[in-house]
């Protein structure tokens, strides 16, 4: 099994450095034959969470809007699985920005199940702004950039 090498230093101070969650109540559909959270629910878990995270930054209608100017392109992600969750069982989704460049930024994710406090699953994606009409990288305007850094109580270095 890969290891989950993004959490540093060590699970618990990772975990703290989530500033943004959100509730999750898994339901029937997204359950396999197991009886048992399907493996590709996780990154609709984690989609949702980014959309949410996004909205509680102002940014949702900017970066997020169909017409607009803007995509938001997912280049990669990754979902390790920690434990087992089950139908109606209730997980809080921690979404962060772990990493902040010029076009693109890496996001991180946490899935705990509530009742136990118990890893289900964590991950890490990173995602690009891209121009709608040129599909070339766009730079991450400056109020947003500043909303990230302020939100995420990032030290940037540039």
């Amino acid at each position: 099994m890969a290891r989950a090498d993004y959490i540093q230093p060590n699970l618990e101070e990772w975990l703290a450095a989530f500033h943004f969650s959100t509730d999750i109540t898994i339901r029937y559909c997204e359950t396999d034959m197991s009886g048992h959270v399907n493996n590709t629910s996780h990154l609709i878990y984690f989609e949702q969470g980014r959309v949410e995270y996004f909205d509680q930054l102002g940014l949702g209608e900017s970066a997020l809007s169909h017409d607009g100017e803007v995509m938001v392109v997912a280049a990669d992600i990754t979902c390790h699985y920690h434990s087992e969750a089950f139908f109606r069982e209730k997980l809080k989704l921690g979404v962060r920005i772990a990493r902040l460049g010029n076009s693109s930024l890496d996001l991180e994710y946490c899935l705990l199940a509530v009742e136990k406090n118990r890893l289900v699953a964590t991950g890490r994606g990173t995602i690009v702004l891209v121009d709608r009409k040129t599909r070339r990288n766009v730079s991450i305007p400056k109020n947003v950039r500043e909303n990230i850094i302020a939100f995420e109580q990032m030290e940037m270095i540039r």
